[in-house]
């Protein structure tokens, strides 16, 4: 076995279109009315005269017909999903005074950074037409990173900065050009609208989906990148934010990485997975230490096109997907798929992972896992609020009734779960390692450990009662799992064996995204550090980043920091310890405090 590796979880997904081929013209004309069979004969000659070079009379055409056949409209936001809704563009920082408590000392200097769903034009957007109906959701908005800047002054305080700004891909720069709306929305709806909106929107602009790059950010060779599964990862200038250029490794790969690549432990090598919809489905790669060689390259030989959001290391591959009855695979990271050992689980939706590493003969997977996917299929209808709603309910309900009571089965309720696969007897052991009171999810740990046995995980904790009013989910608080101790009440529960947790719950109404570690310099244990996280009060409408001790994790915030701005809520966030004092003149050009004569003197 290779010294080092990793893990990836995979989802099937038949109904995500930007994973799908193109429809084809004998399957789009069975679809559409009588009344579009004429234009169809002109649709279908362009690809060929596109191709011969033909004037962009052809294109303008059908933008002409586009226009007048799709009406596009708003999708308005419930009151319960107002901070989904998007936020201007600031690019240049702010400053930030308002600090209730203070920033720790030996707080590590550097950049906190969160990207998240940012619809572009203010609002999602459905189309209608005479084939249908078709819109978009939430996590389908473009990118935007929201940023902020720890320098430590040389008389030990600290300045705060402020910035955000969106990742600017390829088609977030066609439709700002534009002006307005222009890719048709593709995920769900009428079969014939979203056949229609797949062939209009590659047509017109190449791509059936518009590349979002929205999900996470992270850090390899001392460089940042934005990232989400359906396109290449994009280079963030972390200073300013500016989009700068695709990450194909010189080249040498040519499709998207997962959402959350991993670096192997003692190696620093990086582990990616890519999809596409033809063959070959799924590949994966390992790039050099130094971000500029692609080491290796395997095609997993799966029989079909998958979702793939979660990657993780330990000294094997580990893969996940579910096709009946699910399967864990573990292969050596130079390995190739038919050195894959398969394991058979129990079925689950898993996306998020805290850890895996080997203990003995065993691999172990810690992840959080649900019964049931959070991605509703075509048949629960064109309008999913209803779907989610149900599904994001609390196992057990508020008013304590049994006819409101629900099963684990039922509900989208992703809890702590282990995996034990024993590579030499090829038995599996599985386990919740938490009980039912809160759901759990976005995961996070001391990165120095990834790959590696841990003793402890962070989570954030789902307000299952808000999420389900909203049909959105909502993180009303944070939890620390002390994956080595037995939960002082679990020999009174009928689950036995649950590990210990403590919970970290923020103020009625008040919901957080994007949490990270922040270990602390010179730190000696592994939780030696904070929790530090993005927060919204919905009640007050302010936006904060809460720093909390990982050590003393129930007790108050050591520092609360009140944003210039409204923050949406938003996917993954990570902390980047780097030196700022010599930068500030970049992050904030504007900045003329004690710190920007400090940094003119160093220069």
């Amino acid at each position: 076995m290779a010294s080092s590796c990793l893990l990836f979880h995979v989802h099937f997904s038949a109904q995500k279109p930007s994973k799908c081929s193109p429809p084809s013209f004998d399957h789009f004309k069975s679809t559409l009315s009588s009344a579009f069979k004429p234009f169809l004969k002109e649709i279908q000659q362009l690809p060929s005269r596109i191709d011969a070079g033909v004037k962009n009379t052809s294109l303008e055409l059908v933008d002409a017909f586009v226009d007048s056949v799709f009406e596009l409209v708003d999708q308005p936001l419930l009151p319960s999903q107002s901070n989904f809704a998007p936020v201007d563009e600031s690019k240049e920082g702010v400053q930030v005074t308002n600090i209730d408590g203070k920033i720790p000392d030996d707080f590590a200097e550097g950049v906190y950074i969160r990207n998240g769903s940012n619809p572009l034009f203010g609002a999602l957007t459905s189309a209608s037409s005479m084939f249908g109906s078709s819109s978009n959701i939430w996590v389908e908005g473009e990118g935007m990173l929201h940023a902020l800047y720890f320098c430590k002054c040389r008389d030990g305080s600290w300045t705060v900065v402020y910035k955000n700004r969106y990742v600017e891909t390829d088609t977030f720069k066609l439709e700002k050009q534009r002006n307005k709306p222009s890719f048709l929305p593709t995920l769900e709806g009428d079969s014939p609208a979203v056949l229609s909106a797949c062939l209009f929107n590659m047509l017109r602009f190449g791509k059936v989906n518009k590349d979002v790059s929205n999900t996470n950010v992270f850090e390899h060779a001392g460089k940042l990148y934005s990232i989400a599964e359906n396109c290449v990862p994009r280079q963030i200038n972390i200073l300013t934010l500016q989009t700068l250029e695709d990450w194909e490794v010189k080249g040498a790969w040519n499709r998207p990485f997962c959402s959350h690549p991993k670096k192997a432990p003692g190696s620093g090598e990086l582990v990616i997975m890519g999809i596409d919809a033809t063959k070959p489905f799924a590949e994966m790669g390992v790039i050099s230490e130094d971000g500029k060689k692609l080491l290796h390259r395997v095609d997993l030989k799966l029989d079909r096109c998958i979702l793939c959001h979660e990657i993780g290391v330990t000294q094997r591959l580990i893969k996940y997907e579910k096709e009946g009855d699910a399967r864990i695979g573990i292969m050596p990271r130079y390995g190739d798929a038919d050195s894959i050992q398969w394991f058979k689980v129990k079925p689950n939706c898993t996306f998020h992972i805290f850890n895996c590493f080997e203990d003995g003969d065993e691999v172990v997977m810690w992840g959080c896992r649900a019964l049931d996917s959070i991605i509703p299929g075509p048949e629960k209808g064109k309008n999913k609020f209803d779907w989610f709603s149900r599904k994001l309910r609390p196992i057990n309900s508020s008013e304590g009734s049994i006819d409101d009571q629900v099963s684990e089965e039922e509900l989208v309720f992703p809890r702590p779960y282990e995996w034990r696969m024993n590579m030499q007897t090829g038995d599996v052991k599985e386990r919740n390692l938490t009980g039912t009171e809160f759901a759990m999810d976005f995961p996070f740990i001391n990165d120095a450990f990834i790959g590696l046995q841990n003793n402890y995980g962070y989570g954030q904790v789902r307000d299952s009662v808000a999420s389900s009013a909203s049909g959105m989910a909502k993180y009303g608080g944070l939890a620390k799992l002390y994956f080595g101790e037995q939960s002082p009440e679990s020999y009174l529960r009928e689950e036995q064996g649950l590990i210990k947790v403590e919970y970290h719950i923020f103020e009625k109404n008040t919901f957080c995204s994007g949490s990270a570690f922040v270990p602390k310099d010179e730190g000696v244990d592994e939780d030696d550090g904070w929790v530090i996280t993005f927060v919204h009060n919905e009640d007050t409408n302010t936006s904060q980043v809460l720093i909390i001790d990982a050590k003393s994790f129930t007790s108050k915030p050591v520092a609360k920091i009140t944003l210039p701005y409204r923050v949406p809520y938003g996917f993954h966030g990570a902390f980047m310890p780097m030196p700022l004092q010599n930068e500030m003149l970049t992050i904030i050009p504007a900045f003329n405090s004690k710190i920007s004569n400090q940094a003119g003197k160093t220069r």
